[in-house]
């Protein structure tokens, strides 16, 4: 059972029915992108713990496979007890949903480097704790997902827009917000790590990405990354999967500075900027590499075999009967391809297709991130 079917769950129901599996897909809308691959579909408000519950007995699922944050994952405790796995864990999923779980779990128990941060609950609480962190500061709700709620604060007049901003992107009725102060990075990157059932932690090559209103616009595989700060990241990433256990694949966000690597998020399924692994830069793609560790396959190596780059190509309007134009123009280049990921609704910046290229190893990455962006920027959706 896939609990919510975007893009991401799309790919990953096409690798486990290449397994020979049985998918339930998900979703609060009908005809989410993974529905249109899965066997059966279901569309409930998966915030509400009773429907949630109705499903899991309905079906009796062996596999549980979280897609988003936007649920009732208490329940998967419950779950666990009733013989079904959840993907990763039940705590995994329980602990990366909430930010100040598993960024006091990174900093406080398992001491990684993390920017300074501190919680505030109230707006008076907020401007308290901006004068420990310093400015400018970042400000996210604690429950939120894909960028929602997100801001920075330059100045003393930024602190209520920011509180006002988190409070209309947070999920549910989750007040709480973190001040985190900037770590001047150089890069940011992405490092999947996969942890399997009978085998050891796995790592693909570093992602780079670039990002705007807290959602990523392009990727690119391999980042560059000097191998000593490549080695803090993997056994930092190490340390937190393990914490949270669990098999699966793990999109672990590092940001690189002059002093080191920094910990910065984690997400217990496929991520957006490893969308770029369906460029063929691996021997397997993510959403293939998640399916055998959940299913408990082993994986013998991960290799990188091109050198590649994903951009994404956004709605610009709120519609219906979305309509892709552009696309004779965009498949005249060589080594590239674009997949268009079936979204019946569009709405300002939601991400509804992607553009993809690719290269030999060891070819200019920043060549080939040009030529998605190009590709992507000649596709223009159109709706009703």
């Amino acid at each position: 059972m896939l609990l919510g079917s975007g893009e991401l769950g799309k790919e990953f129901v096409i690798a486990v029915k290449r397994l020979g599996q049985y998918v339930i897909a998900v979703d609060s809308y009908d005809d989410a992108p993974a529905q249109q691959v899965a066997d059966e579909r279901e569309v409930i408000n998966m915030l509400d713990g009773e429907a949630l519950d109705r499903i899991v007995a309905k079906h009796k699922p062996d596999l549980i496979v979280p897609e988003i944050e936007a649920i009732r994952t208490e329940r998967f405790y419950d779950y666990e007890k009733q013989g079904i796995q959840v993907v990763p864990s039940a705590k995994a999923a329980n602990f990366t949903m909430n930010r100040k779980a598993i960024r006091d779990l990174a900093a406080k128990e398992l001491g990684l480097k993390t920017a300074k941060y501190e919680y505030a609950n109230s707006l008076e609480e907020l401007s308290a704790v901006v004068n420990i962190v310093g400015m400018p500061c970042v400000v996210k709700p604690l429950m939120s997902s894909s960028g929602k709620g997100q801001s920075v604060i330059k100045t003393e007049a930024d602190i209520v827009k920011a509180w006002d901003y988190a409070q209309a992107g947070k999920r549910g009725d989750y007040t709480e917000v973190i001040a985190e102060a900037f770590v001047k990075f150089t890069s940011e990157i992405t490092l999947l790590t996969v942890t399997q059932k009978n085998g050891n932690t796995l790592f693909c090559p570093p992602i780079g990405h670039r990002q705007e209103r807290g959602d990523y616009q392009e990727s690119w595989q391999p980042a560059e990354i000097k191998s000593e700060h490549l080695k803090e990241a993997q056994q930092m990433a190490e340390k937190v999967t393990k914490a949270l256990s669990g098999a699966g694949l793990w999109g672990v966000e590092f940001f690189l500075a002059d002093d080191g690597v920094y910990f910065s998020e984690l997400s217990p399924r496929p991520h957006d900027t490893g969308m770029v692994t369906l460029a063929g830069t691996q021997n397997f793609s993510e959403f293939e590499l998640h399916a055998r560790a959940v299913l408990g396959l082993p994986i013998a190596e991960i290799v990188l075999e091109r050198t590649g780059a994903s951009a994404v190509i956004l709605a610009d309007k709120e519609g219906t009967l979305p309509q892709y134009e552009g696309l004779q123009n965009a498949m005249n280049y060589k080594k590239s391809d674009v997949r268009i990921f079936g979204k019946p609704i569009t709405r300002p910046y939601r991400r509804m297709a992607v553009a993809l290229t690719y290269d030999t190893v060891g070819s200019d990455v920043n060549k080939v991130k040009e030529r998605a962006i190009e590709i992507a920027k000649l596709i223009t959706v159109k709706s009703e």
